[in-house]
């Protein structure tokens, strides 16, 4: 029998996800990595709504499962690691060494992958995340083209290094497959006793934002760490 057509909105908001990963790379191969940054954020709204799209109209499949992991390897693994990769392009090639850390980039595409195949299999994390999820650590890396445009003179000699690239990579690609309780930002009610701590984070990043604008997403997200670990030790 024929599926109703709200069973396949979820999925169709799912491929403009990866419809949006796909063009972010293009971007991203010609330099333009602010265009890429941005069909990072496009690609992260989408994959909020598409889930959102599921509960409400409550059309879960197996296949929009798989495929909204598809749509995230490419979305927030694969364009993320060809940004860093033109990052290190960029940056000034202080020894012999240095002039192959560039590669370093494609192991953020790895650990992307195993992270998302661990959330398919990993029932623990039915209501919360164990390690940082891919569209976080894919907005982070999002907001280093914007803050070095906008702020070049004050973080452009750091951010463009290779070896601290190569660094804050590893350290991506770690908090990826953690054993780190982070918090899910969806809200099953109201109730401010048991959202709390995500209240607070979206009062944080409210302001911070506002202030701050792109600059405040590195922030954002240890905020965002902090808070998970303080709400997980007190629920121990």
């Amino acid at each position: 029998m024929k599926k109703p057509v709200k069973y396949h909105v979820p999925n169709a908001i799912t491929c403009a996800n990866l419809f949006s990963g796909c063009v972010g790379i293009v971007f991203a191969f010609q330099e333009n990595l602010i265009f890429a940054a941005y069909c990072i954020f496009l690609a992260a709204i989408f994959d909020f709504f598409d889930g959102l799209a599921s509960r409400v109209l409550k059309s879960f499949s197996g296949i929009g499962k798989d495929l909204d992991s598809l749509a995230d390897m490419v979305s927030f693994g694969v364009l993320p690691s060809v940004m860093l990769y033109e990052l290190f392009l960029q940056a000034p090639q202080i020894s012999h060494v240095s002039n192959y850390l560039n590669f370093v980039a494609f192991l953020l595409p790895v650990f992307s992958a195993l992270r998302l195949a661990k959330f398919n299999t990993d029932e623990r994390q039915s209501e919360n995340f164990i390690g940082l999820p891919t569209p976080a650590n894919a907005i982070l890396i999002a907001s280093l083209p914007i803050i070095l445009h906008d702020h070049y003179s004050l973080v452009g000699t750091f951010i463009l290094n290779p070896y601290v690239l190569t660094i804050f990579t590893l350290i991506m690609c770690a908090l990826l497959v953690a054993e780190l309780p982070l918090m899910s930002l969806k809200f099953k009610s109201r109730d401010l006793d048991k959202n709390v701590f995500r209240y607070v984070l979206l009062l944080f990043s409210a302001i911070l934002i506002l202030f701050f604008k792109f600059a405040a997403v590195p922030a954002v997200i240890l905020i965002y760490i902090a808070l998970s670990v303080i709400q997980f030790k007190i629920a121990k």
